[in-house]
């Protein structure tokens, strides 16, 4: 509120008379002032960022405000594109520990205009900062993609990742529920199905994960499940599953860029690429004595831009009490050799090649059955040519040899 000028309207000390000839004139004054006072503060409570109140902060008809958590990554900040260019309005949230405050100055230049896209710096695990974030937002829906994904990294550092993942997860949900939020989308993995008997993969699969990374997932899972369960709780709940994420944004404006700290942990496009760029020597293979043809891992490669329109149709498909759950991958596997090939086709480059032991956690043979996801959801994965997919990629990686430059 804006304090009002008491001076102006209160009779100066030594003045307390009373002129009775001038009463209709100072009362017509004080009305007229209250009016015109009354007018500025409805007017400015009208203007975005007034006492917080933002376009951010109220619900509008006709738009759906999404929150994005992790949307300075990989897969959060394409999927925030992909939300944006179909007019949804974004709040991006990440703490940068793995994400590109680069890839948000991106979305930023792209989509100026007032109310389209907001970025809060802020760690999830903060359960003050995740309440305050709710309180001053008028969200619609959750899109969680916000959290530490190394399978590797998870064998070493097994506590982080149940922390960052399912307590995380859980403080999103306690928001959700204080705040009247009551549609989730939920970024999860293949790795919480572990090492099925048989191939493919389908939604009842029985999940039994085998590195801490699957683990977390499922368990952040089972929380979600749990609840949406509960009495009133109305939610609208999707999960997506999904299986090994390449590619980049077809028109070059977002890509991939891991801090190099963690490249060792990354995925294996990332590492083609460096070999291909000269920052490291040459790719690390490892494990060459699975039970697969050429002994090397069979992986389901799915397009990042496949992947979030599957977010998008998920978002437009999500209906209240009801809970879906669905696999988005192409259906097809790939072996690690065969990958390796298609990335020295793309690249142009004859990427060396060292073979090595096994990497803790790691399953032979994973790949999806997408029949479901096809029939519910109307997707199907559209960019399914490994190799284009990685010279689409590739074009980014050479254009921004050091990432998106600073954080």
């Amino acid at each position: 509120m804006i304090p009002l000028n008491r001076r102006a309207s209160l009779p100066r000390a030594g003045m307390e008379y009373f002129d009775a000839r001038r009463k209709p004139h100072n009362v017509g004054k004080i009305i007229a002032a209250m009016v015109l006072t009354s007018l500025c503060i409805f007017v400015l409570k009208q203007s975005p960022g007034f006492g917080g109140n933002s376009v951010f902060s109220r619900h509008e008809p006709g738009v759906t405000h999404v929150l994005v958590t992790g949307g300075a990554g990989y897969i959060g900040s394409h999927a925030s594109l992909r939300l944006l260019k179909d007019n949804y309005r974004v709040t991006i949230v990440d703490n940068l520990s793995r994400g590109n405050m680069g890839a948000v100055k991106v979305l930023q230049e792209l989509f100026p205009q007032p109310g389209r896209l907001q970025f809060i710096f802020a760690d999830l695990g903060d359960q003050k900062s995740v309440n305050k974030i709710f309180a001053e937002n008028a969200f619609d829906a959750v899109m969680h993609f916000a959290a530490v994904a190394y399978v590797g990294e998870s064998t070493l550092e097994p506590l982080r990742y149940y922390h960052n993942i399912t307590s995380n997860t859980l403080l999103i949900l306690e928001a959700m529920t204080s705040h009247g939020v009551k549609t989730l989308i939920y970024s999860s993995t293949c790795a919480t199905y572990g090492e099925p008997e048989k191939m493919p993969i389908t939604e009842a699969t029985p999940q039994f994960p085998i590195n801490p990374y699957g683990k977390a997932k499922k368990m952040a899972e089972d929380i979600i499940l749990d609840f949406s369960k509960s009495k009133g709780a109305d939610m609208a709940v999707m999960i997506l599953r999904y299986f090994n994420v390449i590619g980049s944004d077809p028109e070059g404006r977002l890509g991939e860029a891991p801090r190099p700290e963690l490249r060792e942990h990354g995925r294996i496009s990332g590492a083609c690429f460096d070999a291909a760029l000269g920052v490291i020597s040459g790719l690390k293979v490892k494990g060459t004595d699975y039970p697969t043809a050429d002994g090397t891992c069979i992986r389901d490669y799915i397009d990042v831009t496949d992947l979030v329109d599957a977010h998008v149709k998920a978002l437009n498909k999500a209906e209240p009490r009801k809970v879906g759950i669905y696999n988005v991958g192409t259906g097809r596997g790939c072996s690690v050799n065969e990958f390796v090939d298609a990335c020295k086709k793309a690249t142009g480059v004859d990427i060396k090649v060292e073979y090595l032991n096994r990497r803790p956690g790691d399953y032979a043979e994973v790949y999806s059955d997408p029949t479901k996801i096809n029939k519910e959801l109307n997707w199907t994965a559209q960019y399914t040519d490994l190799k284009q997919s990685l010279s689409v990629a590739w074009r980014w990686q050479k254009s921004h040899p050091h990432g998106y430059g600073t954080n």
